[in-house]
């Protein structure tokens, strides 16, 4: 029998030292998982309501089993309890309340309570090494690490980290690059997650800060924290924009990231697979920035939304399509670059809509303010645009304009005013005719147009404004990315779509305070009707 547990034991701390060795987690972490695990048999041998402490020496593998029980003048459980007299016996001197060890002879570990033994040991030892794993990693997120391609399943790479494994998925990876398993791969950490199953590493070589963090390797001035990278964009595989800014005005950024004959950048542009990178100098001015983002292509004229949050850019006509590029590459590289929207149209484009929208309002005025088409004309030349405009501006600008005069000026206010009163009475009418109650004209920063709105949109009482959010109310409408002069009818239809989304009054350009002052004003009345309620509950329950 000796030989027997003394083969068991070689053979458990022969485990304890290579599993030790192979995780590279400290070996007393496998100790003491075989000490649990040599406990867990000893209560299957002695009596699971035994409490058994197991002690393993580490460097020859003695063991030492031992029964824990406490001294008590009565005995009431007889696994963990013993007299005074019994005590004596274990340990000369011991007194009532003490907790005394009973020493047990060793257990003959056989082939089952072995292998039950080992899946202990297995899963504290793979519970440890999840943990060290998790603990190397969680703060490593946005480095680019260096791993081995292990194996490649369902269109994910499995990458070998060293003592972890990461995974590049499949929207990850460069398009085209055709992963090897043994190949040396570089990636940028994106995140690192406790999962059950282990941590997650997720790796992307697609993503733009892996872009950004290889020039940082390349070029020692962004390293520095000299030249910074302020905006990136890619279209892996294929094309890329950075926009660089120098904090020391003697040194090039765009020079400094493209090296000597373009050493630096190629390095980058290698290591994505021959990815085209386009190195531009950035600028707080957007406009500027905008002109520099859409290059090779020359821009004639930029008009910034900020409301909006669209670009509406002027080209050549022979620059549309290099300004638009492959597919609308190029525009849609430019946009993810400034943040915004951008409209691209040729100069005859912008002519032929300049002179619509001119057209247009100049009709508008002639028929709001019965005036003759010179002088609407002329509003609009000046730069009026709205029927607000004309009623509430200064009368002294208005008079100011050449060829008018105060009179003139104090005619087309009045007419203007009276206009836009009309108009609001006719919004009045059809709100009234959807159905929209009275009490949501009394709610704050409401128009009647907008109350002609949110009855097309079904909302026409104050529940049912009072049961939105303050995003599905005035979230701004969204566009696509860039317009094209002849679309096809699915990206028509698909620009369509986009632009459906956003809140029921999200044209209005009303501010999130106003949005919450709309709903919370709305949601007032529930609890007005609280008190009036408790009160008539109080007076029901007395009757």
């Amino acid at each position: 029998m000796a030989s027997a547990i003394s083969a068991n034991r070689a053979e458990l701390l022969a485990i304890a030292n290579s599993v030790a060795s192979e995780k590279m987690i400290d070996k007393s972490i496998v100790i003491e998982a075989m000490e649990e695990a040599i406990q867990k048999s000893a209560r299957n041998r002695y009596g699971a309501e035994n409490d058994i402490r197991a002690k393993l020496d580490p460097r020859t593998g003695d063991l030492r089993l031992w029964r824990v029980v406490e001294v008590v003048e009565h005995v009431e459980d007889y696994f963990k309890q013993v007299d005074l007299k019994q005590a004596e016996k274990l340990q000369p001197g011991a007194k009532i309340g003490d907790f005394i060890v009973d020493p047990l002879p060793p257990v003959d570990l056989g082939r089952i309570d072995a292998q039950s033994a080992k899946q202990v040991i297995f899963q504290k030892v793979r519970d440890a090494e999840r943990d060290r794993q998790y603990e190397e990693f969680k703060d490593r997120a946005g480095e680019i690490i260096t791993g081995v391609i292990k194996s490649v399943e369902f269109g994910h790479v499995i990458v070998n980290l060293g003592r972890a494994e990461g995974v590049i998925r499949r929207d990850q990876q460069i398009p085209r690059e055709v992963p090897r398993v043994g190949e040396r791969v570089r990636a940028w950490i994106m995140k690192v997650e406790r999962q059950n199953r282990g941590p997650q590493i997720f790796l992307s070589r697609a993503h733009p800060e892996f872009m950004k963090k290889l020039f940082a390797q390349e070029v020692p001035e962004i390293y520095d924290g000299i030249i910074e990278i302020k905006a990136a964009a890619r279209d892996p595989g294929s094309r890329a924009k950075i926009g660089v800014i120098s904090r020391d005005g003697s040194i090039d950024p765009v020079g400094a990231c493209v090296g000597m004959k373009g050493s630096r950048v190629q390095a980058v542009v290698q290591e994505l697979q021959g990815e085209k990178i386009d190195i531009i100098p950035w600028s707080e001015d957007t406009a500027t920035f905008v002109v520099n983002a859409l290059q090779p292509a020359t821009v004639s004229r930029v008009v910034i939304d900020e409301e909006e949050s669209r670009i509406e850019v002027v080209v050549p006509d022979d620059q549309l399509s290099l300004a638009i590029g492959r597919r609308g590459q190029n525009v849609r590289l430019a946009s993810s670059l400034t943040g915004s929207a951008i409209d691209i149209m040729t100069e005859a484009e912008a002519s032929e809509k300049r002179q619509k929208e001119f057209a247009e309002r100049s009709k508008m005025f002639e028929e709001e303010l019965d005036v003759d088409e010179t002088l609407s004309q002329l509003l609009v030349a000046e730069g009026f645009s709205e029927l607000e405009e004309v009623a509430y501006i200064d009368i002294a600008e208005l008079a100011a304009i050449e060829g008018f005069d105060e009179e003139l000026a104090e005619e087309l206010q009045s007419r203007a005013t009276e206009a836009l009163e009309r108009r609001e009475e006719g919004q009045r009418e059809e709100r009234r005719g959807l159905g929209v109650d009275d009490a949501l004209a009394e709610l704050p920063h409401l128009t009647e147009a907008m109350l002609v709105t949110l009855g097309k949109a079904g909302i026409k009482t104050l529940d049912d404004l009072a049961d939105l959010a303050t995003d599905e109310l005035i979230a701004k409408k969204r566009g696509g990315e860039q317009r094209r002069r002849n679309p096809s009818p699915e990206r028509r239809e698909r620009t369509e779509r986009e632009q459906d989304k956003g809140g029921v009054l999200g044209e209005y350009g009303l501010s999130e305070e106003q949005g919450n002052e709309i709903i919370m004003a709305a949601r007032a009345h529930w609890f007005d009707d609280e008190p009036a309620t408790e009160e008539a509950a109080d007076a029901e329950s007395s009757q």
